[in-house]
C-alpha cells in the first residue's frame, strides 16, 4: 500500500472514531411489553436514538438556577424517518410548566391549508426560585405510535437571553423554531419602547410582549392568547409601561407565521398530487427571517408636561397677540378720535382685524342721513334693547329707478326719504302695521318674508345685466338674511352634536378592544412615536389636534367682536355701516369657526384609533370647511341668491355619503368609479350654469305665464316664447345653442363668469377623468382634493377679478395671505410624509413608520397638526379682512364678479 492511501484510510479512521455511533435500532417488542430508557443527560450533546410504540425514552436533565440571573433553556429535535400519520410526541416535564409538541409539527394557515416541519426548538419557560441558587431538574418525554423512528435531540443554554437596555441583539427564528426573550425594566425606567427590525420583509412575523407566566405562547395558533402583538414585515415596536407588569419584567416573543397573507404577501403555491389528499400537510423547508431586537426607555412623565406645555404656548400666544392688537387699536381709535371725525382717510388696517369702524357724519358727505330704503338701511342689534331701530322704517313700498346709461348705476329713490333720526322710545315693532316682528326669537325664513315678491320681474331684469354692482344683489330685506345666515352655525353646532357622541362612544370602544385584546393591528399608528397615556395608545397624536379647538375658539371670538362693532356702528347710524362696503353677515362665519373646532375634536377621535373604517371622522368637516369658505367668497358679493343652509347641508351630507360609499366599496369597483363621475360632470355642468345665470334660468316650465330666460333673450310677463314651454330639456339646450352660437354668432354675455366656469369645468373633468382611469385607494382624499382645488380656484379668481377690479388688498389680508401660504407650504410638506397608511396591511404600514423629531414627542403627522390649524386659522382671517378696503365704499360702486 502507498503512502498516499494509507494517509486517507487513517483519516478515515480516525474521523469514524469522532463521530457519534449510529443509533442502535431497538427490536419491537410484542405489544403489551412496554420499556421505559431513562438516562442522565448533558447540555450540548447531541442524542441519536430510536423509539417505538413500545418505548419510552426519558433524558433527565438539572441545572442551577440563580435568583439574580436567568438563563434560557432551549429544547432542538430534529425527527428523522418521514411518518407523518404517526408522529414523534416529545413531553418537557419541569418544576411549574409541561411543554409538550409532536414532531413532524403541523400548524395550519388560512383556509385550513396545513404545513408540516420536522425539526422544531422551544424555549423553556423559566420558573422562578427564591433561594440564592437552586437545582432544578427537567424531563424530556420521548414517544411514539409508529414503528422503530430515529430522533435527534439536543438542549442548550441560550446566550443573551436576557435582553439589555440600548443593546442590539441578532438572532433568527422560524415558524417551528420560535424565540422568545426576557426583558427586565430598571429601577429608573417607566416605560421602554420594543424595537425589531429586519432587512427582509417576508416571511411575516408576529412580535408579541407577555408577562412572566408559564406557558410562554410562541406559536403561530396560539400567540394571539395573551399579552400585546403586532404582524411585522421590517420594523414592530410596542411601548411597554412598567405599570402593566407586576414582576416588572415580560418577553419578547417572535414567531414567524406560515403564510405571508397577513402582511400582504401572497399565499403560497399549494401542490397537490393526482394520488394525494387535500389534507396532505405541505413541507415549507427552510422559511427562516433573520431579526434584530433592541430595547430602549421611553420619554419620561415630565417630558409629557413639556409637550403639554409647549402645546399651549404656541396656540395661547395668539390669544395674547390678539388682544395686543385690539388693546393697541383702541388706544389709537381714541386718540384719533377727532381726526377721523374730519377726514375720510381709509380706515387702519389693524382696525380691519376686529371689525372697529368710525362713524363721518352725513354733513361731510355732501347728503341727509340715510332712509330706510335699499339693503343695509336698518340696525341690526344682537340684543332686544336695539330693536326699537331694527324695523324698516319704510313700511310704505318704495319703488326704485335707475339714472345714467353707465355701466353700474346708483340707485335713487322716487318716494320720499324718511330719516333715521327717530327716537328709540318713540318707535316699536307692533306699530308697523300689517307686518310681522322679523327680529323675534322665532325663525325667519327667506320664503316666510320676500320683500321682493311684488317686484320679481325687476329682481329679474337686475340679475340678468351684463354688469352688476352689490347693491343689485342686496336688495332684500337684511333681518331675513340675517335670520337665514344664521342657521348655518345653528344647523352645523346641531350636526356637531349629534355626529360627535356616537363617534366618542366608537372611539372609545376601538380603545378598548385594542387594550383587552391587545391586538395592535387594529390601530394605525406611527408606533416609533406613539406616547401612551392612561388608556389612550398615542396621547401625542391627540394632543396635536388642540390648535385647531383653540384657534376655531379664538376665530369665534373676533367674529363676535366685529359683529359687536358693527351693531355699535349702525346703533350710532354709522355711515359706512349703513351703506358701504360689502354686507356684513356673520352666520357663515360662525358656522367656519364651529367647523374648525370640531375638525379637531372629530381628527382627536379618528386619532384614538386610526383605520380605514373611521377615517370619514376625519375629513367629514374638512369637506364642511371647504364648502363653507367657497359659500362666504361667493355670499360677499352675491348676499341675496346665496344657497340656504338647508340646500348647503344637504349637498354636503351627500358629499359625505359618497365618501363612505366610496371608501367601502370604491376600491377596485369599475361600476363605482364610473357612476361617481358621470354624478361629478353633471353636478359641475347644472352648478356652473346656476352660477353663469345668477340663479334666472330655467329648463322649462307650464301653467301661468312667468318672466324666464331663453338663451339671451329675457321674455317678460304675458309675452310669448316662439319656443314652446313643454318643450323637452334636449330641444331647448339645442335652441340655446343655436341662438347664441350659430344664429347670432356672439360671445358669452358675462365674460369673467364663463371663465371661471370653463377652468372650473376643465379641472373638474379631468378629476374625474383621473377617478375614472387610476381609480385611487384613498378615495376620501381623493374627493377632499376635489373640495380643495374648486376653493382655490374660486379663491384666485376672486383676488384676481378683485385687483382687476381696482379694488387693492390692504397690509392686514396681505400679509395673511403670505404668512398662510407659507404655512400651507410647510404643512403639507409634513402631511405627505406619511408615517401609517391603512390602505395598506398593518405589517406594510408600519414600515412608513418614523421616530419623533419634536421634543422627542410630536412626530411629522403632530406637526401637519400644528401647521394646518395655524393655516386654517389664517385663510378664516383672509376671508374675514379680504374686502376691508371696501368699507368706505359705497355698494353701488363695487363690483359684482
Amino acid at each position: 500500500m502507498s503512502g498516499a492511501g494509507a494517509a486517507v484510510l487513517a483519516w478515515a479512521l480516525l474521523a469514524g472514531a469522532l463521530l457519534p455511533p449510529p443509533p442502535v435500532r431497538p427490536q419491537p417488542l410484542p405489544r403489551g411489553d412496554r420499556q421505559v430508557h431513562e438516562k442522565e443527560a448533558q447540555f450540548n450533546t447531541t442524542y441519536s436514538d430510536w423509539v417505538h410504540a413500545n418505548l419510552l425514552n426519558i433524558y433527565a436533565f438539572n441545572h442551577s438556577v440563580r435568583r439574580n440571573r436567568t438563563e434560557g433553556v432551549r429544547v432542538s429535535v430534529n425527527v428523522l424517518s418521514d411518518q407523518k400519520d404517526q408522529p414523534v410526541l416529545f413531553v418537557v416535564r419541569q418544576k411549574e410548566a409541561v411543554v409538550s409538541f409532536q414532531v413532524p409539527l403541523i400548524l395550519r394557515g388560512l383556509y385550513q391549508r396545513k404545513y408540516a416541519y420536522q425539526e422544531v426548538s422551544r424555549t423553556l419557560c423559566q420558573p422562578q426560585t427564591k433561594a440564592e441558587v437552586e437545582t432544578q431538574h427537567f424531563y424530556v418525554d420521548v414517544s411514539t405510535l409508529s414503528l422503530n423512528t430515529s430522533y435527534q435531540l439536543r438542549v442548550t443554554r441560550v446566550e443573551n437571553f436576557v435582553l439589555r437596555t440600548n443593546e442590539r441583539f441578532s438572532f433568527n427564528a422560524t415558524a417551528a423554531q420560535p424565540q422568545y426573550f426576557k426583558y427586565e425594566f430598571p429601577e429608573e425606567v417607566d416605560s421602554v419602547i420594543v424595537k425589531v427590525t429586519s432587512a427582509m420583509a417576508f416571511p411575516c412575523s408576529v412580535i408579541s410582549i407577555q408577562d412572566i407566566l408559564c406557558p410562554v405562547y410562541d406559536l403561530d395558533n396560539n400567540v394571539a392568547f395573551i399579552g400585546m402583538y403586532q404582524t411585522m414585515t421590517k420594523k414592530a415596536a410596542i411601548t411597554v409601561q412598567k405599570k402593566d407588569f407586576p414582576s416588572h419584567s415580560f418577553y419578547v416573543v417572535v414567531v414567524v407565521k406560515t403564510e405571508d397573507e397577513a402582511c400582504g404577501g401572497a399565499l403560497p403555491y399549494y401542490p397537490l398530487s393526482k394520488n394525494a389528499s387535500p389534507d396532505e400537510p405541505v413541507d415549507q423547508h427552510n422559511r427562516q427571517k433573520t431579526l434584530e431586537v433592541m430595547v430602549s426607555p421611553a420619554i419620561t412623565s415630565e417630558a409629557y408636561v413639556r409637550s403639554v406645555l409647549f402645546c399651549l404656548g404656541i396656540f395661547l400666544s395668539f390669544y395674547i397677540l390678539t388682544l395686543l392688537i385690539a388693546c393697541w387699536e383702541s388706544c389709537r381709535q381714541h386718540k384719533r378720535k377727532g381726526l377721523l371725525a374730519a377726514m375720510d382717510s381709509p380706515s387702519l388696517d389693524t382696525a380691519s382685524l376686529l371689525g372697529h369702524s368710525r362713524g363721518i357724519p352725513d354733513s361731510f358727505l355732501n347728503r341727509g342721513p340715510y332712509d330706510s330704503y335699499g339693503y343695509g338701511s336698518f340696525g341690526n342689534g344682537s340684543s332686544s334693547s336695539t330693536e326699537g331701530i331694527t324695523d324698516s322704517l319704510g313700511s310704505a313700498e318704495v319703488s326704485y329707478s335707475y339714472v345714467g346709461q353707465e355701466q353700474f348705476k346708483r340707485r335713487t329713490p322716487s318716494a320720499p326719504m324718511r330719516p333715521l333720526s327717530i327716537p328709540m322710545g318713540e318707535r316699536s315693532l307692533e306699530n308697523v302695521a300689517g307686518r310681522p316682528r322679523l327680529d323675534s326669537l322665532s325663525s325667519v325664513e327667506e320664503d316666510d318674508y320676500d320683500t321682493l315678491a311684488d317686484i320679481d320681474y325687476d329682481k329679474n331684469v337686475i340679475r340678468t345685466k351684463q354688469y352688476l354692482c352689490v347693491a343689485d344683489l342686496a336688495r332684500k330685506d337684511k333681518r331675513v338674511l340675517r335670520k337665514k345666515y344664521q342657521i348655518y352655525f345653528w344647523n352645523i353646532a346641531t350636526i356637531a352634536v349629534f355626529y360627535a357622541l356616537p363617534v366618542i362612544q366608537l372611539v372609545i370602544t376601538y380603545q378598548t378592544v385594542v387594550n383587552v385584546t391587545g391586538n395592535q393591528d387594529i390601530c394605525y399608528y406611527n408606533f416609533l412615536c406613539a406616547h401612551p397615556l392612561g388608556n389612550l395608545s398615542a396621547f401625542n397624536n391627540i394632543l396635536s389636534n388642540l390648535g385647531y379647538v383653540l384657534l376655531g375658539l379664538l376665530f369665534l371670538l373676533i367674529i363676535l367682536q366685529r359683529e359687536i362693532n358693527y351693531n355699535r356702528a349702525l346703533l350710532r347710524n354709522d355711515a359706512h355701516a349703513l351703506e358701504c362696503g360689502i354686507p356684513k353677515h356673520f352666520g357663515l362665519f360662525y358656522a367656519m369657526g364651529t367647523a374648525l373646532m370640531m375638525e379637531g375634536l372629530l381628527s382627536a377621535c379618528y386619532h384614538v384609533c386610526p383605520n380605514y373604517t373611521n377615517f370619514q371622522f376625519d375629513t367629514s368637516f374638512m369637506y364642511m370647511i371647504a364648502g363653507l369658505c367657497m359659500l362666504k367668497l361667493y355670499q360677499k358679493r352675491h348676499p341675496d341668491i346665496n344657497a340656504s343652509a338647508y340646500s348647503a347641508y344637504a349637498c354636503l351630507a351627500l358629499v359625505i355619503f359618497f365618501s363612505v360609499v366610496g371608501v367601502v366599496f370604491g376600491k377596485g369597483n369599475t361600476a363605482f368609479w364610473i357612476v361617481f363621475s358621470v354624478i361629478h360632470i353633471v353636478a359641475t355642468l347644472l352648478l356652473s350654469t346656476q352660477l353663469y345665470y345668477m340663479g334666472r334660468w330655467k329648463l322649462g316650465e307650464g301653467g301661468a305665464p312667468r318672466a324666464r330666460w331663453e338663451g339671451t333673450m329675457w321674455w317678460p310677463p304675458g309675452v310669448t316664447s316662439p319656443l314652446p314651454t313643454d318643450s323637452g330639456i334636449l330641444r331647448r339646450i339645442l335652441h340655446v345653442l343655436y341662438t347664441d352660437c350659430v344664429r347670432q354668432c356672439s360671445g358669452p354675455m358675462y365674460v369673467d363668469r364663463m371663465v371661471l366656469l370653463v377652468m372650473g369645468n376643465i379641472i373638474n373633468w379631468s378629476l374625474a377623468a383621473y377617478g375614472l382611469i387610476v381609480r385611487p385607494n384613498d378615495f376620501a382624499s381623493y374627493l377632499l382634493a376635489i373640495g380643495i382645488c374648486n376653493l382655490l380656484l374660486y379663491f384666485a379668481f376672486y383676488i384676481i377679478m378683485k385687483l382687476r377690479s381696482g379694488e387693492r388688498i390692504k397690509l392686514i389680508p396681505l400679509l395673511c395671505i403670505i404668512s398662510t401660504s407659507v404655512v400651507w407650504g410647510f404643512a403639507l410638506f409634513f402631511f405627505f410624509q406619511g408615517l401609517s397608511t391603512w390602505q395598506k396591511t398593518p405589517a406594510e404600514s408600519r414600515e412608513h413608520n418614523r421616530d419623533c423629531i419634536l421634543l422627542d414627542f410630536f412626530d411629522d403627522h403632530d406637526i401637519w397638526h400644528f401647521l394646518s390649524s395655524i393655516a386654517m386659522f389664517g385663510s378664516f382671517l383672509v376671508l374675514l379682512t379680504l374686502d376691508d378696503d371696501l368699507d368706505c365704499v359705497q355698494r353701488d360702486k363695487i363690483y359684482v364678479f
